[in-house]
């Protein structure tokens, strides 16, 4: 028995990085997966055992609201989000555009609250579930030319504690991940002189992969594991913060 057998599982930005890394492991650990992106889901991972995949933008509330109402009708229940949707690009403060600021916090802040609150209805109705943000390191303690991803991020961890007061009571455990630099495309938005001076910072002396950062979903998704995480932000960061 794997420790998801059974249960459902949607993650987001399934398609490529944190997702679907988290996608591979889940599904070994027995989860039927229900794989959201805007982008193509590889095969590769359609082809997992009970996967299916969803095309839906995250900014789009009619979308997500009717993709999850879908997802239940498909698989009969839903016991785990992740939301691992993101984008991420460099800009100096003093040149970013409001449009390119709206645009990152609409994927990677409103993209996290509308799978939360359009998913966490159904938990509710379960009585069970844990709802997992991916956030990031600099949530926590910011970044040179990322102004617009930093207030996303923290405020996916802001949003990750108020959810988790109003929803462990109704059984809902609500928690976050904040990785350090992670080697995905999302980087690919970043320059090398940022990314040889961020490997250079850290304690560990190199970027983290997305097998590294999946197992700690699964700690948060599982139980006992995760039984007693309510509103923690967990960092599988290489050094970068130390709380």
């Amino acid at each position: 028995m794997g420790k998801l057998e059974g249960q459902v599982a949607v993650i987001t930005g399934a398609a490529s990085g944190i997702g679907a890394a988290t996608a591979r492991l889940f599904a070994r650990e027995g989860a039927r997966l229900a794989l959201l992106d805007l982008s193509p889901v590889p095969e590769e991972l359609q082809s997992l055992a009970a996967a299916t995949a969803y095309a839906v933008d995250v900014t789009d509330a009619d979308a997500v609201s009717g993709t999850m109402d879908r997802i239940v009708d498909d698989h009969g229940r839903m016991d785990v989000l992740v939301s691992a949707a993101g984008i991420l690009d460099e800009v100096p403060f003093l040149e970013m555009t409001p449009e390119r600021f709206d645009r990152t916090i609409a994927v990677d802040l409103r993209g996290v609250f509308l799978a939360a609150r359009f998913a966490a209805p159904h938990m509710v109705a379960a009585g069970a579930g844990r709802i997992i943000n991916i956030a990031s390191q600099l949530g926590i303690k910011g970044g040179t030319n990322l102004a617009h991803y930093v207030a996303a991020k923290a405020g996916v961890i802001g949003l990750t504690k108020a959810l988790a007061f109003e929803l462990a009571p109704k059984g809902v455990l609500v928690n976050a991940i904040a990785p350090g630099p992670i080697v995905t495309p999302l980087i690919d938005g970043l320059s090398e002189e940022w990314k040889r001076g961020k490997s250079a910072e850290l304690p560990l002396g190199r970027f983290g992969r997305p097998e590294e950062v999946a197992p700690t979903a699964l700690l948060l998704a599982s139980s006992p594991d995760g039984d007693i995480y309510v509103g923690q932000t967990l960092g599988p960061n290489s050094g970068d913060v130390m709380p």
